[in-house]
């Protein structure tokens, strides 16, 4: 983990309520797809995690979306604004348990950690699908962009406005795919859990307090007991998740 200054050098709408932000600073502890940043706002006691969509040596891409007074104001920020930002939190997906044919799944915001999955998946030569889950078409964002790189996208909609009509889980069928892994609201990955036929990571989504493991305040049960999703996630293997009925 490392704390810098970072500046913002765009922030721009992609869909209804989400916001794309690429902040300028030094990005060396962010070293796989699946982290996330910790970002203080003006005026706001706790900072807000954001997973990274992507990285590079001197920018990190993160997409958000308007869910509250902290997100708002976020959306507000203009280029050069600089802001306090920890990065590198969080254990990240495993890249090396993908197989062949490893397949992404993201419901809405839990979206944007599948790009830079994708990039490296794809750099070494793995043939990439995605799922990605939607309320409407008017949510969808970065389904053109993951097939820019080379992966295959299925789209599912609840309103069957684009794609597939219905969740991730409805998109699943006829897939075959050697791993998998996804990211999204808690609803999504329990019905990923139950229905994909392979083993698989999942990331959570979850309100933290610190984001780095000592407020305790972001614990999930596991097989080994409970887990900070911070600091021991935000991704758990498949195996190792217990849910409460």
């Amino acid at each position: 983990m490392k704390q810098g200054i970072y500046t913002v050098e765009e922030n721009t709408p992609l869909a209804e309520g989400v916001f794309r932000m690429r902040l300028r600073g030094d990005t060396s502890a962010v070293t796989r797809p699946g982290q996330f940043i910790n970002i203080r706002l003006d005026g706001k006691f706790l900072r807000r995690p954001i997973s990274v969509c992507d990285w590079d040596d001197g920018t990190i891409t993160i997409i958000y979306k308007l869910l509250g007074d902290g997100t708002e104001r976020m959306s507000r920020y203009p280029a050069g604004k600089t802001l306090d930002v920890l990065t590198g939190l969080g254990n990240g997906f495993d890249v090396g348990r993908a197989g062949e044919r490893p397949l992404l799944i993201g419901g809405g915001v839990g979206t944007p950690p599948m790009y830079a999955l994708a990039k490296q998946l794809l750099a070494a030569g793995k043939r990439v699908q995605a799922v990605l889950g939607f309320n409407s078409a008017a949510d969808v964002f970065y389904a053109d962009e993951l097939r820019d790189l080379g992966a295959a996208v299925r789209v599912a909609t609840a309103d069957g406005s684009r794609g597939v009509k219905g969740f991730v889980t409805d998109a699943l069928a006829g897939l075959d795919y050697s791993y998998y892994y996804a990211c999204g609201p808690e609803p999504m990955l329990r019905a990923v859990w139950k229905t994909a036929v392979t083993d698989g990571e999942l990331s959570f989504e979850e309100r933290m307090g610190c984001g780095f493991g000592a407020c305790m305040g972001c614990t999930c049960k596991t097989l080994t007991g409970f887990k900070r999703i911070c600091r021991d996630g935000p991704v758990l293997r498949k195996g190792e998740l217990l849910w409460d009925d």
